[in-house]
């Protein structure tokens, strides 16, 4: 699902599907995200 600013979503579920997708995206950028942030007690399992 490739969605743009301001999208409009239809239902709850339709926002959830999204964040869902968008969080595992996140979750797997481990690297880009320590960098961006810069906390030095950011830890990785």
């Amino acid at each position: 699902m490739n969605l743009s600013v301001n999208e409009h979503f239809e239902s709850i579920e339709d926002i959830e599907e999204v964040l869902v997708t968008r969080c595992q995206v996140l979750e797997k950028m481990t690297s880009e995200v320590k960098k961006l942030t810069n906390y030095h007690w950011l830890v990785y399992d």
